[in-house]
Formats: structure tokens, sequence, C-alpha cells
């Protein structure tokens, strides 16, 4: 029998309505954690991941690339912890891992499923985030799905959010002779430029995507990392130069009401030999150790910028749910569970 017997966890109370999701969709309920059995951890969540993708997983739709979540059962997501209970020799108490049963502070987790994460190599916030699944995505789908080159010009739509915030900065590193991005809002846009070393940027609200990623990139792009969807994949597809390459990451205009762009543009892909591929960061595994090792060693040298928007308490992870889905966040957006981390 373990320790803890209860846990607080947010729960779906209700399914969301077509307009979006409220706060009396969702409830903190005290929960059954269960026996320790073997093979099995008890882990003290510290910090836990708050992304895009959840919007997509309260809509009884598959617009995302895992499970919805279930009204009257727990939402989860990313998370690291400590191991406060083991029954596995290779992972002691007093280990950090990250897991897949946020949302809660108390989990029972298989070892089969976590990684142990080092945090003397970076903080525990920066492995949910560029060392973490964020960044990987943003290193996955630059390097392979978007055949990144040197010397290539890289646009990042959502580029303050903490996948894009990575893509441009990598794109920087690796010899990109230009990076571009869009954000919401003049400060985010000057934020790209004064802390994440963008070479320029628009905000998109300001005037049609087109016209302005014209002017920060006159020369043409050859690689869009599509966070957005809607305008901004046509602006895209406007500027980008013949055998440019497309990475889409997300689509986060398709949960808005408003207007979208005809298909038609599409027609770009044809006439510029365009290559356009989606991409899911876990099919991508085999490239872990190398980000890891890579990304480690920038942050170490100090040539990243690892920006962090972070809640108290698990009584605030939906405000900072509905913070993500308005784009309230810089860089990743975080829930700090336990006051001490």
């Amino acid at each position: 029998m373990s320790s803890i017997s209860t846990t607080r966890a947010v729960v779906l109370a209700r399914s969301p309505q077509r307009s979006g999701p409220v706060s009396e969709d969702f409830t903190i309920s005290e929960l059954a954690v269960g026996e320790l059995a073997a093979g099995q951890l008890l882990v003290r969540n510290e910090y836990m991941s708050v992304d895009p993708s959840m919007r997509g997983r309260l809509e009884p739709t598959e617009k995302h690339y895992t499970t919805n979540f279930v009204v009257g059962q727990a939402l989860d997501g990313s998370a690291v912890g400590q191991v406060l209970e083991s029954t596995v020799d290779g992972v002691p108490v007093g280990a950090h891992v990250r897991h897949r049963m946020g949302w809660r502070d108390h989990a029972i987790v298989d070892a089969s499923s976590v990684a142990v994460v080092d945090p003397t190599v970076a903080p525990l916030n920066q492995w949910l985030g560029m060392l973490g699944q964020t960044g990987f995505t943003a290193w996955a789908g630059l390097r392979r799905t978007a055949e990144f080159k040197p010397g290539d010009a890289v646009f990042v739509s959502a580029a303050a959010g903490a996948v894009g915030s990575a893509v441009g900065q990598f794109a920087r590193l690796l010899g990109a002779s230009r990076v571009v991005g869009s954000a919401g809002g003049e400060s985010k846009r000057r934020l790209l430029i004064d802390e994440f070393g963008f070479d320029d940027a628009f905000d998109y609200r300001a005037g049609p995507s087109s016209e302005q990623l014209a002017r920060v990139a006159p020369d043409g792009i050859d690689v869009y990392f599509d966070n957005v969807g809607g305008e901004q994949l046509v602006a895209a597809l406007e500027s980008i130069r013949l055998n440019g390459r497309i990475a889409i990451c997300g689509m986060i205009s398709n949960f808005s009401d408003g207007p979208r762009p005809d298909i038609g543009a599409l027609i770009q892909a044809v006439l510029k030999r365009v290559t356009i591929r989606g991409f899911i960061v876990r099919d991508h595994e085999d490239m872990r150790a190398d980000f890891e090792s890579q990304v480690s060693t920038w942050l170490r040298q100090d040539k990243l910028v690892s920006r962090d928007t972070i809640y108290d308490g698990l009584e605030s992870a939906v405000e900072a749910l509905f913070g993500v889905m308005s784009g309230a966040n810089v860089g990743k957006m975080l829930v700090r569970l336990d006051p001490s981390a």
C-alpha cells in the first residue's frame, strides 16, 4: 500500500460547448492514488506542462495525436517530479522523472513509461521545456521534417510560444541565413527580436500576414515551421522559394470560428515544388539522444534563451490552460505544483 492514499486532480466535469471550454467544465477532486505494484513508482509532481494540443483533446473529434479527455476522469499530460517510493532497482527514491500523469499532485506511474532526468544538467522546468517534448518537437520538426540546411531562410509562426521560440533559436544556431517570426502583439514581436534573436518579426494582428511576411523576408523563405495554419500558412506559400519545405506542427487557427482562407493557395506548392509534411514528435525518438546532448550544451553555454510562464498550484491549472489557448504565455506554460520546487 502506498503511503499516499489520495491526491488532488483536475477532472473534466462536463463536455465543453462548441464555443470553447469555460471554468465550469472542470473541477478539482480528491481521487484515490491506488496501490504501488511491482515495476511502479510513487511520484510527487513538481511541475506540469500545459500545451496547446490539450485544446483538441477536449473535443470529441480527433484534432490531436493522443487520446481525448473523458468526462468524469482526470486530465493528464507531461510532468516532472520526485520519486517518493519505488519498486524498481534502477529508479531509486529521490530520483526525478518525467512522465505523463500530470494534472494531479501525486501519481503512481509505471517505471517503463518514465524518463529519469538530471536536475544538475538543467533545472526541472527545462526538462518540460527546452529539454523536454517542447524543445524536441522544435528539433525534430526543423531538422528532419523541414530538412533544414545551413543558409536557409526560416519563418516560424506562433514564434513567442514554447515550440516557436525554440525553433527560431535552433535555426539561428544551426546556420540559418535569416530567421523571422510572427506573434500576437507588439510586445511579443519585440521580444522575438530583442531576446530570442530573430532577425525580424511581425504582429499578425497588425495587418495581412502576406504583406507583413513580404516586408520582414523580402527575398523569400526556404522553410516555414507552421504552428498556426490559416492565413499565415497562405502567407508562407506565397513567400516560399522554389523547392521550399513546410513542417506542419499544429494548426491552432482551426479552433477559431472566424473565416478561413480558401485552399486555392495550395497551387503555390505545385508551382514552387514545395514539400509540405506534417509530423508527430513521438515518431522521431531516434533523435532524442543527439537532441539532449546538443541542446544541453547550448544551455550550459548560455546560447539559448529559455523562457517560461509559470502559474503556482493545481488550483491555477485551468487558468493556465485558458492562458495558453489565448496566447497569454511567453515560452513554455507550466504549473508549479510543489512550492519548494
